[in-house]
């Protein structure tokens, strides 16, 4: 093969063009944060400054020194999951729910942060679950992906038959499995939050995209403030609501980079003046990410899913 087919100059200018959106898009976002953040980060600091000088002053037997060994227990007593106010007792981070919780977030990789293995055996414990429960996950994932798309597909033939309209029908579809995802996964938890988290509205929509992106930044964790008593129930739902809630934004993300590669195929046929090649396969609209394993499987009822 040649050097000219290797390189292959039809696809090119189309990925160095997606590279520069790229890389626009990431720097544009850092402008955008820089502006909205840097000056209240600012703000923050210098109250911070004062607050601690404050103190100093209110507290004179308090000195520099004595000031950082305090900060020192409040750290401690944060990653551990214990409150200092009064002198009631807890539990910690480390009771089964909040473990199991823990387990989810490292096989799902959210991995908020806010707490973590600090015994030697327990850190060699979560490099070994993550190594083999890291692709288990996204193999069970991407099989309930291909369950509710099955199902989404099913209802979509089925409405097809009954009004002879197809790009109208999956449409809807589309459209109502899109809104049942998002009052099921995002404004319903968002409500949960709001009562036993006391968040804002703004807050619990932020940790819920935040936590299913498996960004993860842990500025927001549920069921982790030591200074509330979570019913039972609580934790449960939290795993079940992070495990369907992740099926469902990564088919869901699925079905935005398939549009962002229609639109990088368009592109390149109206600007390259050329077919990219085996583009036949994918006229359709069909992502092959999401689609089921077999032909045969769409015309089964998805209960016959395994």
């Amino acid at each position: 093969m040649g050097i000219k087919e290797m390189l292959n100059w039809a696809r090119v200018p189309s990925i160095l063009l997606l590279g520069l959106v790229y890389v626009a898009y990431v720097l544009i976002g850092g402008v955008i944060f820089w502006k909205l953040e840097g000056d209240l980060g600012e703000k923050d600091i210098d109250r911070l400054l004062l607050n601690k000088k404050k103190l100093l002053t209110r507290y004179t037997c308090l000195n520099q020194e004595g000031l950082e060994r305090v900060a020192e227990v409040v750290q401690a007593a944060s990653k551990v999951g214990l409150s200092l106010k009064g002198n009631q007792t807890a539990d910690g981070f480390w009771k089964f729910t909040s473990s199991a919780v823990f387990a989810a977030t490292v096989v799902t990789t959210i991995g908020y942060g806010n707490m973590s293995p600090s015994s030697t055996a327990g850190q060699i414990f979560c490099v070994f679950f993550a190594l083999f429960g890291i692709p288990l996950n996204l193999v069970v994932l991407n099989r309930v992906g291909k369950y509710i798309l099955a199902i989404e597909r099913n209802v979509s033939d089925f409405l097809e038959g009954k009004t002879q309209r197809r790009k109208c029908t999956r449409f809807f579809v589309h459209l109502v499995s899109y809104l049942c995802g998002a009052v099921l996964f995002f404004v319903m938890p968002m409500i949960v939050f709001q009562l036993q988290e006391g968040w804002t509205f703004s807050q619990a929509i932020y940790y819920c995209f935040i936590t299913l992106s498996t960004i993860g930044f842990g500025d927001f964790v549920a069921d982790s403030n030591p200074d509330k008593v979570y019913p039972d129930w609580y934790s449960v739902l939290m795993a079940s609501w992070i495990f369907f809630g992740l099926a469902w934004l990564a088919l869901l993300i699925n079905h935005s980079i398939d549009i962002l590669e229609r639109l990088n195929t368009h592109c390149r046929m109206r600007w390259g003046g050329q077919k990219p090649e085996e583009e036949s396969g994918s006229a359709e609209g069909e992502n092959p990410d999401t689609q089921v394993e077999e032909e045969d499987e769409n015309t089964k009822p998805p209960v016959s899913l395994t």
